[in-house]
């Protein structure tokens, strides 16, 4: 590979941005596409659709025949509130694939022995969230319930461009919820990305169908075929 594109390469992957190398077979020629370059490409839709899955692979036919190499970061899920659904959740996300990280400020939910295997941070969203550095291959999962936990973390999301965004809490508690989030200057358009009443509607009935229903929702977020860029837009 060129020095020059492994150097970008590089530059993409620490700063947890996607990207795609694609090599052209019949000449070797070799460029690479950037998540926010990803519209003006002539293999848009192919790049897209290659991003969402996370696989590389063929495209095209004969001398356009290309190979994609999708290079994408690792997808997370920091979970707000150390509460029941949180408990079943975890195991269930990290066996998918997802690194997941648990905050709250209640020093009496949030420990290593409710929450084996996880990363856990008694600390509240607020100063959590900073070195955690959100982004858009980051999903967040508000389950508290307390507007002073869940919300900070909500706005921090939503201004990161979170792939998933995500609150507990019933239609009327969400109205009041927007409003308060309106409130502190965010948009209808990211307010609308809220999911709430959060999770799939399959009839969940108790803390561990509820974490299925909303791991399903995150999933298929995850692999929706849109660009991350729009995201944080």
């Amino acid at each position: 590979m060129d020095l020059a594109l492994l150097t970008a390469l590089n530059a993409e992957r620490a700063a947890r941005r996607a990207a795609v190398l694609v090599t052209h077979l019949a000449s070797g020629r070799q460029r690479l596409i950037k998540a926010a370059e990803l519209d003006a490409d002539p293999l848009a839709p192919a790049l897209a659709a290659a991003l969402a899955s996370g696989k590389s692979g063929m495209v095209g036919e004969d001398e356009a025949r290309s190979f994609l190499a999708v290079h994408v970061p690792a997808a997370r899920i920091v979970v707000v509130g150390a509460v029941h659904i949180s408990q079943a959740f975890a195991p269930m996300a990290r066996a998918t694939g997802f690194d997941v990280t648990i905050i709250d400020p209640r020093t009496a939910f949030a420990t290593p022995e409710r929450f084996p295997d996880t990363r856990v941070i008694a600390e509240w969203p607020d100063k959590a969230l900073p070195g955690l550095g959100l982004d858009p291959f980051t999903a967040l999962v508000a389950l508290t319930h307390d507007p002073k936990i869940d919300e900070p973390a909500l706005e921090a999301a939503l201004q990161a461009g979170c792939f998933y965004v995500g609150a507990l809490g019933s239609r009327r508690t969400h109205a009041k919820r927007v409003e308060r989030l309106a409130a502190r200057g965010l948009s209808q358009g990211q307010l609308a990305r809220i999911h709430a009443p959060i999770g799939l509607d399959i009839g969940a009935a108790n803390p561990p169908e509820i974490a299925v229903a909303i791991l399903g929702e995150v999933i298929a977020d995850l692999r929706r075929p849109v660009r991350r860029s729009e995201a944080a837009a």
